[in-house]
């Protein structure tokens, strides 16, 4: 059977005024199946991020969790592709487009970042993302981004998070958080992971203070 992507509620309240998209992270391994699976360790850990933006919201946002058609950057069909198909799918559950802030993990870090462009999106979060230094999404103007890396990550590169901050800052506002201590799994010091997220998340879509 053909993967296909999956999105979650987490909470669509009546009337919400915007939304989240959390995106999940991991690549494919030798030997498992390119499908995603919402038992693996990378969907999980996304699950009380979207609790704690739900919550953060204050019932005005509308919360969904995105499952990717395949694990890992395919070449045929990248996360971004999964991005623009949940905008649509979480329009047609809403009833309009809302303002939108996508949050994403490792992968889904940089999914966040390179679809930040799209029309309904006004902000997103990159946690521990896994980019190349030569990352340069395009259309960021008027969109604010927040990327928070742990400076113990052996998985994804803090220094190359850093360099693509940077470097978008020619386009957007971009701010860097820093983890002392904290590893790509985001367990070490959670909540410096999750509080921010958040925060951004509510700050940038309800301007209310973070």
């Amino acid at each position: 059977m053909t993967p296909r992507p999956q999105l979650i509620d987490v909470t669509v309240p009546e009337g919400a005024t915007a939304a989240v998209v959390v995106l999940h992270g991991g690549s494919a391994r030798r030997g498992e199946a390119a499908a995603v699976s919402p038992t693996q360790l990378s969907v999980l850990r996304m699950i009380p991020i979207a609790g704690r933006v739900a919550r953060a919201g204050g019932g005005r946002l509308a919360v969904f969790r995105l499952l990717n058609t395949v694990r890992g950057w395919d070449r045929d069909r990248t996360p971004v592709d999964d991005v623009r198909w949940a905008l649509d799918e979480a329009a047609a559950r809403t009833g309009r487009r809302l303002p939108t802030c996508l949050v994403g993990h490792s992968i889904g870090g940089r999914a966040a970042l390179f679809a930040a462009g799209l029309p309904e999106v006004r902000s997103a979060v990159a946690l521990a993302p896994w980019v190349y230094p030569s990352d340069t999404p395009t259309g960021l103007a008027g969109r604010r981004l927040l990327i928070v890396h742990g400076s113990e990550d052996r998985i994804a590169s803090p220094q190359r998070s850093l360099a693509v901050a940077r470097r978008l800052r020619a386009s957007a506002s971009v701010d860097f958080v820093c983890v002392a201590g904290g590893t790509h799994a985001m367990l070490r010091h959670r909540r410096d992971f999750e509080v921010p997220a958040a925060d951004f998340a509510v700050a940038t879509l309800l301007a209310r203070p973070a």
